[in-house]
């Protein structure tokens, strides 16, 4: 009995672990545009919105984040478990089932 609740426990902790995940990587801007000034590392999601229709890879997501002026991102797969708290600091890149990023948002 305790070995089940306990392996419950940690299955819970591992799935809501991994809808914190970023996906980030230190990838070249290339073109994207420059961040909004004086924003304090808040996301500006109009900054990222030439993401929109374009593949979500690691790269993207990075010119993104630095685009939208946000301290951290992530991918949001369609059906991935993620956490429901307001972060005004993370930018999201929602993606469709063929990975390609429908819309940007920050939260």
């Amino acid at each position: 009995m305790f070995r089940t609740r306990a392996s419950l426990a940690i299955l819970l902790v591992a799935t809501v672990l991994a809808g914190c995940s970023t996906g980030g990587s230190s990838g070249a801007a290339g073109n994207a545009p420059a961040a909004p000034a004086g924003n304090d590392g808040r996301c500006e999601a109009s900054g990222a919105d030439f993401a929109v229709g374009k593949p979500g890879t690691p790269d993207l997501l990075e010119q993104a984040r630095k685009a939208s002026g946000s301290q951290m991102a992530r991918i949001l797969k369609p059906h991935d478990v993620i956490t429901l708290e307001y972060r005004s600091e993370r930018l999201n890149l929602n993606v469709d089932e063929q990975g390609k990023v429908i819309r940007v948002n920050c939260g």
